[in-house]
């Protein structure tokens, strides 16, 4: 059954920009004062999108990255404990093992197959399309652990529901990444959370109906990822390169794309800096600074993740909170799946510092309400990664093996980079000797997180 339908000439279309000439039109509508306005827009709006393209091209396009996973259409299992030797991403979770595919759409849709779950295991698939956009779940919390068969599919694609799915997810992107995530209950659990991992599976439609596969589509020509080209006026070159793979544009972003135009932003169109008149590139240039530092001040007032992550009407096209939290926690949850919350400053809004102790106390009636389970995980700065230490552990949380709660229920978290006292090492959460920041994450999250009536505590020196 032939279930892909494509618009007429899209995709010709696409890889027919990709030759067009460069001309100085695109920016003759713009003033330098106005190209660097445009161009600090701009650049807040891609961020995402670059350090997405980052993850993917080193997963599913360079064979040589460390982080391959195979290509495209693959899904490559991780049943260890994230430590300080892994940096894919920044704020990486310690908590439940990844599982990591990237789907091409272009061609056909994909089905991700899931099997019965134990009822007391959590585990969750997050979809995301180019733009960061949460556009699906299926696990636990939405889908259940029954296990079942749910099909993704690209902006162009119009067929019925093929029997035996369960549900269609449509995404606005042709490229997707489906991120799995499996709770891991320590060590002695790994080969348990593995057998489940081995029943997770990938495959282009035709392959589930077992009919023939549409025809081939264009191969994609990948910019090689350059952090240093993507952060400068060049970032351009790559917004351009995957706004291609998220046609049509957005009806709420029509205007957005007419003004980003004025200084050479369209699907798919080459972009050369040195072809502009030198006032306009320093006026872009200067847009780019302009985007760095706005992005850099927001975060540092940022402490939560509650409204930073989840679909397009979620966000209501908020592009700094989409850029705040691919640069604080790229791929963090929706806030119905799990909330991220944390501080890197003290009583006295100073910044941590492990080479002072620190003490976190939770009341018993208000430790974290978690409906799965909760976290704290230690981040050095500015790096945001995971500390090493001598007892290799870099979160604690309730399904830490012999955390230790007080009398009353209350419970203390010991934060410091030296051990603490033999009776406190149980609660200790190592840091390193400079600053850091603690993030907790609440897994299935009650209200009481979403009304202010919980708060996460401040950290008290000892």
């Amino acid at each position: 059954m032939m279930t892909l339908r494509r618009l007429p000439g899209v995709g010709a279309l696409c890889f027919a920009l990709a030759v067009m000439p460069y001309s100085h039109a695109q920016t003759a509508a713009a003033s330098p004062e106005e190209a660097r306005a445009i161009a600090k827009d701009a650049f807040i709006y891609a961020y995402p999108m670059l350090f997405n393209y980052k993850t993917m091209y080193e997963q599913a396009v360079d064979p040589n990255s460390v982080r391959y996973v195979g290509g495209f259409g693959k899904l490559r299992n991780y049943s260890q404990p994230f430590g300080p030797e892994n940096k894919d991403i920044v704020t990486p979770n310690n908590d439940t093992p990844y599982s990591w595919g990237w789907l091409d759409l272009r061609r056909e849709p994909w089905v991700l197959s899931v099997p019965v779950v134990p009822r007391q295991r959590y585990f969750v698939f997050q979809c995301v399309d180019l733009f960061t956009y949460n556009f699906a779940y299926v696990g636990s919390r939405t889908t259940g652990n029954e296990g079942g068969h749910y099909l993704f599919v690209g902006p162009h694609w119009h067929g019925e529901t093929p029997k035996g799915i369960d549900k269609v997810f449509r995404s606005e992107t042709e490229l997707i990444l489906t991120l799995g995530r499996t709770a891991l209950n320590g060590p002695s659990d790994v080969k348990d959370v593995q057998a489940i991992q081995k029943q997770y599976h990938l495959a282009p439609l035709s392959a589930f109906e077992h009919t023939q596969a549409p025809p081939p589509v264009p191969k994609i020509d990948f910019p090689k990822w350059d952090a240093t080209k993507a952060t400068s006026i060049d970032f351009i070159v790559y917004l351009n390169f995957l706004l291609q793979f998220a046609q049509p544009t957005a009806p709420s972003e029509a205007d957005l794309m007419q003004r980003f135009a004025k200084i050479g932003i369209a699907p798919g169109k080459p972009f050369d800096p040195s072809a502009l008149p030198p006032e306009m590139r320093q006026a872009i240039e200067a847009g780019v600074a302009d985007g760095k530092a706005a992005l850099a001040d927001t975060q540092k007032h940022t402490t939560s993740s509650y409204d930073l992550f989840g679909t397009r009407e979620n966000l209501h096209d908020d592009y700094m909170k989409r850029a705040v939290a691919a640069a604080m926690g790229i791929y963090g949850n929706t806030k119905e799946e799990a909330v991220y919350v944390g501080t890197r400053l003290n009583a006295d809004h100073a910044q941590l510092l492990g080479s002072q102790p620190y003490v976190i106390h939770f009341d018993k009636q208000d430790l974290p309400p978690a409906k799965f389970f909760w976290s704290m995980t230690m981040y050095n700065l500015p790096a945001r990664q995971l500390v090493a230490n001598p007892i290799n552990r870099y979160s604690i949380g309730d399904r830490t093996k012999g955390l230790q709660y007080n009398a009353d229920g209350s419970l203390d978290i010991y934060v410091q980079h030296q051990p603490p006292a033999a009776d406190k090492e149980s609660n200790w959460l190592p840091a390193p000797e400079g600053p850091y920041n603690v993030i907790a994450r609440i897994y299935g999250p009650g209200p009481s997180v979403f009304d202010g009536a919980w708060k996460f505590p401040v950290p008290q020196k000892q």
